[in-house]
C-alpha cells in the first residue's frame, strides 16, 4: 500500500493544541475556584477584557494576513496573485487552529484579569517590597534615584510613551506569531509562552498582594508633571475602593497589582522569542524598548524594583514552559523552531 507523506506539523497538531488547551483548562478551573471563594461572578466590563479584544486580534489578524500574502509572492504584486496566495496558504484547517490558538490566549488572558481583580481582597504588602527596595539601593528609594539622575520633566513624557506603547505591541505580536509563522506550532510557541506569563503573574499577585509605589510612598512622585499616569493611577484606586466597597455592583472591577511587573515579564518574552526565532535586529531594539520599560515601571511608580526582577524571572521560566507545552521534544534531525528565520522579517 503506498503511503501518503504528511508535513510533521499537520500530524501533531492535535497534541500540542490539546496541551495548550489542556493548561487553559487547568487555569479557567483555578479561576471558577476562586470565583466561588469571594461569590462573584466572571466580569468584562464593557466587555473591554474579551469582547474588545477578541474584535481587536481579528481585525489585526485580517491585516496581517494580507501583508503577509503580500510578501509570499514572487514577482508582481496583484490583487489576484495576493488573493490567491492568501486561500492557498489559509486553509479551513489552518484558519480554525489559528483561531483556536489566540482564542486560547484571550481566555487565559480574560481569566488572568477576574483573578487580578479578586486580589484586592487580600491584604497589600507594600511596605514590604519598599523595605526590601531601600535595602536593595543601600537605603535609597530607586525612583528617586532615577528622578536625580533623569530629572522629572522630559524624561517624564519619553517614559510615559514607552509604557503606553505596552499594549498596541503586545496585541498586535500575538497575533503576528500566529500569522507570520511557516508553521503554527511554531508560532503557538510565543502564544503558550504568553499564556504562562499571565497564569505565573497572577500567582505572584497572590504569593505578595501589593498597589505600587504610587499609593505606598505617594511623596516620591509629587514632582513629576501631571500626566494621564497621575490620572490612571487614580481611576485605579477609584476601581480598587469601589470593588472593596460594592462587590457585587455588576461594574465593581479592580485594575491594579505590583508585584511582579507583567510589563516587563510580557516584553521580555517577546524579546526572548524575537531571540528564539533568530531576528538579531529585532532583538536589539527589543532589548533597548525592554530597558526603557523597566525604567518607566519604576521611574513613573507603577511598580518596585524587585517587581521587575521577579519579571524577568517570570518571563524566562514562561519561555520555558512555553517551548515545553508546545514542543516538549525535537525528533533528531528536526530543527527545534522553522517558523520564523532572518530573512523572512529582516
Amino acid at each position: 500500500m503506498k503511503s501518503s507523506t504528511v508535513p510533521g506539523d499537520v500530524q501533531s497538531s492535535s497534541a500540542w493544541l490539546l496541551r495548550l488547551w489542556a493548561v487553559v483548562a487547568a487555569f479557567v478551573a483555578v479561576t471558577v475556584v476562586r470565583s466561588f471563594q469571594v461569590d462573584i461572578a466572571f466580569r468584562d466590563p464593557h466587555g473591554a477584557i474579551l469582547l474588545t479584544r477578541v474584535a481587536l486580534s481579528a481585525g489585526i489578524f485580517a491585516v496581517l494576513v494580507v501583508i503577509d500574502g503580500a510578501r509570499r509572492t514572487t514577482g508582481r504584486w496583484t490583487l489576484r496573485g495576493v488573493s490567491r496566495g492568501v486561500r492557498e496558504r489559509w486553509t479551513r484547517r489552518r484558519l480554525a487552529e489559528a483561531a483556536s490558538v489566540l482564542l486560547a490566549y484571550h481566555v487565559v488572558y480574560f481569566c488572568y484579569h477576574n483573578l487580578k481583580s479578586w486580589d484586592v481582597f487580600n491584604r497589600p504588602r507594600d511596605q514590604l517590597l519598599l523595605s526590601w527596595d531601600r535595602w536593595l539601593f543601600l537605603g535609597h528609594s530607586p525612583a528617586a534615584l532615577l528622578h536625580q539622575i533623569l530629572g522629572e520633566h522630559v524624561a517624564a513624557y519619553v517614559l510615559l510613551v514607552v509604557y503606553e506603547s505596552f499594549s498596541t505591541i503586545v496585541s498586535v505580536s500575538v497575533v503576528a506569531a500566529v500569522v507570520f509563522s511557516d508553521h503554527l506550532r511554531d508560532g503557538a510557541v510565543f502564544i503558550a509562552s504568553m499564556v504562562w506569563v499571565w497564569v505565573l503573574g497572577v500567582a505572584c499577585y497572590y504569593a505578595i498582594p501589593s498597589i505600587g509605589p504610587f499609593w505606598s510612598a505617594p511623596h516620591t512622585f509629587s514632582g513629576l508633571p501631571h500626566t494621564m499616569v497621575q490620572d490612571t493611577q487614580a481611576r485605579y484606586l477609584a476601581q480598587r475602593a469601589d470593588l472593596l466597597a460594592h462587590p457585587h455592583a455588576a461594574d465593581a472591577f479592580a485594575q491594579v497589582s505590583a508585584f511582579a511587573s507583567l510589563h516587563v515579564a510580557v516584553t521580555c518574552v517577546i524579546l526572548l522569542t524575537a531571540s528564539y526565532y533568530g531576528l538579531r535586529r529585532t532583538t536589539y531594539v527589543l532589548f533597548v524598548f525592554l530597558c526603557g520599560t523597566i525604567l518607566a515601571t519604576i521611574y513613573l511608580g507603577w511598580h518596585f524594583a524587585l517587581d521587575d526582577v521577579a519579571g524577568l524571572a517570570i518571563a524566562w521560566v514562561s519561555m520555558q514552559l512555553g517551548r515545553y507545552t508546545v514542543r516538549p521534544t525535537v525528533k533528531d534531525g528536526e530543527p527545534a523552531l522553522s517558523a520564523i528565520t532572518p530573512h523572512h522579517l529582516e
